[in-house]
């Protein structure tokens, strides 16, 4: 007996985000891997309002629905600061989970694709929610790694289900991990010691009282060290400022690591205590005591993971010896911070496969790939 058609419909009503941002807990709740982000941080992502990202893109979100039970959901959207930088007709999808039945899976994609070339793509890129700065790629391997921020969760199945509707691999990226025991400086002390001993390289923690500032400059450095890297797309201003504004409560300023040369900005490292370790028991929700919970928690800095989702040195470094002092020297100022704090594991990524320098720093360091993301591609007829 059939199960009945799938149905694919645009959200057009609050119930409908309503089901949209619920599917993921309803299909994951109780896998290791998993936490529900909140809720709240969810509607405002999506929020073409609220989300600096749509002041430059415009998208649409699907929800499939069989018999009245949602069973998928995909978004699709267009960048035009992508489309400027790379005049290669792409358009991007995301926000992708299903149950495990490729019927839904080829009716999603078919809407996505179908509004996409409405809008002028003739390649379909993702996943992305929405972009390259935000979540990436879908789980294909590290299905009960610890569950990071802003890192999408999948069941292995998804992959299986993307690939019988015409897609093919297009990048993989890599998280790396590092915990106290295998955590080590890249040299000696005495060798990163003598790196600084001609006062051109000073390290130093966020200033608090000129956070704007020095998170805004972070960020530019971030823009400028990622430039050139496979399919990335500049944080706007208006990003810039959102990014800033929502990191402010989980900052650490001893967490965050900026070098200088010369008194300029140069590199730097911004890690993060673990979003949903703190959040594990909420379920989403921050009502009746979530809220509370949540900001004792952060408070109590009683997290025992963090995730470094930047770093980077300008370009004009790149390839020189004091540009190969950088990371291991910000590294190693971070290694006094992670013990103090009490971590147990740090995240480091994502990483793009073939991003080979930046891997050997990080295997120097005694990080491991202990997950895999994977970027499709499909061509639009």
């Amino acid at each position: 007996m059939s199960p009945g058609p799938v149905v694919v419909q645009p959200v057009e009503s609050g119930r409908d985000l309503a089901d949209f941002i619920a599917l993921p807990k309803r299909l994951y709740r109780g896998r290791r891997g998993y936490v529900a982000p909140l809720d709240l941080e969810r509607k405002e992502t999506l929020s073409r309002k609220k989300n600096p990202y749509f002041q430059h893109a415009e998208g649409e979100l699907f929800v499939a629905r069989r018999a009245g039970e949602v069973v998928g959901r995909i978004s699709a959207q267009v960048c035009r600061l992508h489309q400027e930088k790379y005049r290669d007709d792409t358009g991007h999808f995301g926000w992708l989970d299903t149950i495990d039945d490729v019927n839904v899976m080829r009716a999603l994609a078919g809407a996505a694709e179908g509004w996409l070339k409405a809008h002028g793509a003739r390649r379909m890129l993702g996943p992305f929610s929405f972009s390259s700065n935000e979540e990436s790629g879908l789980l294909i391997d590290g299905f009960d790694a610890t569950p990071m921020l802003m890192m999408p969760y999948h069941l292995p199945y998804q992959g299986r289900l993307v690939e019988a509707c015409g897609f093919t691999k297009a990048k993989d990226l890599f998280s790396y991990t590092v915990d106290k025991a295998t955590y080590h400086a890249v040299g000696s002390s005495r060798m990163l010691d003598k790196m600084q001993s001609d006062g051109r390289i000073r390290l130093r923690s966020l200033d608090m009282k000129n956070y704007k500032p020095d998170l805004a400059a972070l960020l530019q450095v971030f823009n400028d060290a990622w430039s050139d890297n496979w399919e990335m797309v500049p944080f706007a201003q208006p990003e810039i400022e959102a990014a800033a504004a929502s990191m402010k409560p989980l900052i650490d300023p001893d967490m965050v690591v900026i070098a200088e040369i010369d008194n300029e900005v140069a590199g730097m490292l911004v890690c993060l205590p673990n979003l949903m370790e703190a959040v594990r028991d909420l379920d989403g929700g921050l009502l009746p005591f979530g809220f509370a919970k949540l900001l004792w928690r952060l408070k109590r800095k009683t997290l025992k993971s963090a995730r470094v989702p930047l770093m980077g040195i300008r370009r004009r470094y790149h390839g020189t010896l004091t540009g190969a002092a950088l990371l291991p020297l910000m590294f190693h100022r971070l290694k006094g911070p992670f013990f103090a704090r009490g971590l147990e594991q740090v995240e480091l990524g994502w990483i793009l496969e073939d991003n080979l320098p930046m891997r050997r720093v990080l295997e120097g360091i005694g990080a491991k790939v202990y997950k895999t993301h994977r970027v499709y591609q499909k061509a639009i007829a």
